[in-house]
């Protein structure tokens, strides 16, 4: 079990762009609370060339997981080049998460994944489906801000950074 520590809050650089701290910033776990009950992400990631694509995954153990072919190009991408972002689809509530990657391997991880994903998409994967192509993109650092422009946007950028705290 892992917990997410959130170990900065402020606005993004450049600090001449955006409001002061004083106004106040967005709630990372009611954003976390919404990330999580997205239907549809998308993932960037870099390899030879740059990759996004949109994928469905659960928020599950501190990471955003999801699966993949494992010969699609996201996949190769990721494991030649082990971080991406992951971001909502919806421009009206930004959330970019910049996140370090592992593939997930371990039979129990992957059975979890598929206890909570299966269910949230109303899917019907078994474990021979999934003993490849599962990613945990885990978050170093997070991006959101409301929609709009002037002062919404201005006063609401929040720039989170994260470590993971093991609780075993």
């Amino acid at each position: 079990m892992r917990e997410l520590v959130i170990t900065d809050t402020r606005r993004p650089d450049p600090k001449a762009y955006f409001g002061p701290a004083e106004a106040g910033f967005l709630n990372w776990e009611t954003l976390l609370w919404r990330f999580a009950a997205e239907k549809s992400y998308w993932v960037a990631s870099q390899g030879q060339r740059p990759h996004s694509m949109p994928v469905w995954g659960i928020w599950q153990d501190c990471a955003f997981r999801f699966s993949t072919s494992p010969v699609s190009r996201k996949a190769r991408n990721l494991r030649a080049q082990p971080w991406a972002s992951v971001h909502l689809a919806d421009t009206e509530a930004v959330l970019v998460l910049e996140c370090a990657v592992v593939e997930l391997s371990d039979e129990r991880t992957l059975q979890s994944f598929l206890d909570d994903y299966n269910p949230k998409y109303r899917w019907d994967f078994s474990l021979n489906d999934v003993r490849e192509g599962v990613f945990a993109l885990t978050p170093y650092k997070a991006l959101a801000w409301a929609a709009g422009e002037g002062e919404q946007f201005h006063n609401t950028a929040t720039r989170w950074s994260f470590a993971i705290r093991d609780l075993a």
